[in-house]
Order: C-alpha cells, then structure tokens, then sequence
C-alpha cells in the first residue's frame, strides 16, 4: 500500500520500501480542456545537486537531451519524452538507482516544466490531476505517491519532490513550489 503525502512531508524510503535499491519515478498530468491554440508538451527533469544545493556540472541536468547522468553506472535516466500527456497513467518516467548515485549528489530535484509556456500561453492553471509517484523497480509495487492539489495559475515550472540524503539514507520531500519563468527559473535557482 503506497504511502499518500500532502505538501511538505517528508519520509523515509528505509521505511516504507525496506531495502529498496532501484525506482521508478513516474509523473503525471491531465490537461484541461481550455483551448489555447497550442498543445501541451511538459517536461520531466531532474537536477542532480551537491552539498551546496546547486547543479554540480551542466551534465547533472538530466531531461530528454541528455537523458543520462555522467557517472560510470548511469544512475539516473531520463526514459523519454512525452510530448502529449495523453492516456492514463505516467506521462514521464525517471529511473534512479539509489545505491549507485554517487556520494557527491546529496539531492535529486524532480521537476516539471511547461514547453514554450509564455509564446503558448499556458501555464500549470490549465493542469488538473498532476501526481508523482515512487515505484519500487523489483516488485513494481507503488511506495509513495503525491498528487498536487494546489492551483498554479500563473508558474510555469514546479519543483514535484525531492530526493535527499539525511543520516545516510535517502528520504523523499513532497516539494510541490511553483515558480514562474519556467526552466529559466529553475536553470538560474540551481545553477552556480
């Protein structure tokens, strides 16, 4: 039974998925059916960051053009880009060995922003049922899940969770903060 968090918790992967090695991060969206011209192309992207909560090289950005992180084992993947959000279930999905992520990486940003937002006229306000959700890779068993209920009428990126390294485990942040200017903004919050 997958554990259900609101904004702001925060738990710990040892406890709700004991042992758990490898995941699946999936995201999820449904558009409105407000009609602005243009289709809605969200991204999924991580951000790889180190001690001092900034990217720790540009190859620690992990999205649809560079799908894959720069260490030996590839710890964190990108699995491809959905250009629709169309159908049920995961829209994107990351993978993330957490045994393999390197020390240096002490959170993973999970992020979600909207493509071409300002030339489109979008904005998250025109969202409904956007989730993020944890799945253990082995059991394929659904761990923890968040489903953003808030309405973000006018950002254009949102920050989903975080996975974070605390007392050497890794925990889970139910992040949900929206931020206008899209993936600039988030380019610029965690960038050195």
């Amino acid at each position: 039974m997958a554990v259900s968090l609101k904004k702001g918790q925060r738990v710990s992967l040892e406890k709700v998925a004991p042992g758990l090695s490898e995941a699946f991060i999936g995201l999820g969206w449904d558009v409105k059916s407000t009609d602005t011209g243009h289709s809605f192309d969200l991204d999924a992207s991580v951000f790889l960051l180190g001690a001092d909560e900034k990217l720790i090289s540009d190859n620690h950005f992990i999205f649809y053009n560079n799908p894959t992180s720069p260490d030996p084992d590839k710890s964190v993947q990108h699995m491809g880009d959905n250009l629709t959000g169309a159908g049920e279930g995961d829209d994107e999905v990351l993978k993330v060995n957490l045994k393999k992520v390197p020390a240096n990486v002490q959170q993973i940003i999970i992020a979600v922003t909207i493509h071409e937002a300002e030339e489109r006229r979008q904005s998250f306000g025109q969202v409904d049922n956007a989730f993020v959700r944890l799945v253990d890779a082995q059991t394929k068993e659904e761990a923890i899940r968040y489903d953003l209920t808030e309405d973000y009428s006018i950002e254009t990126a949102l920050v989903m969770a975080e996975l974070y390294r605390k007392d050497g485990e890794w925990r889970l942040n139910a992040v949900g903060s929206g931020y206008q200017g899209g993936l600039k903004a988030l380019l610029a919050r965690y960038s050195n």
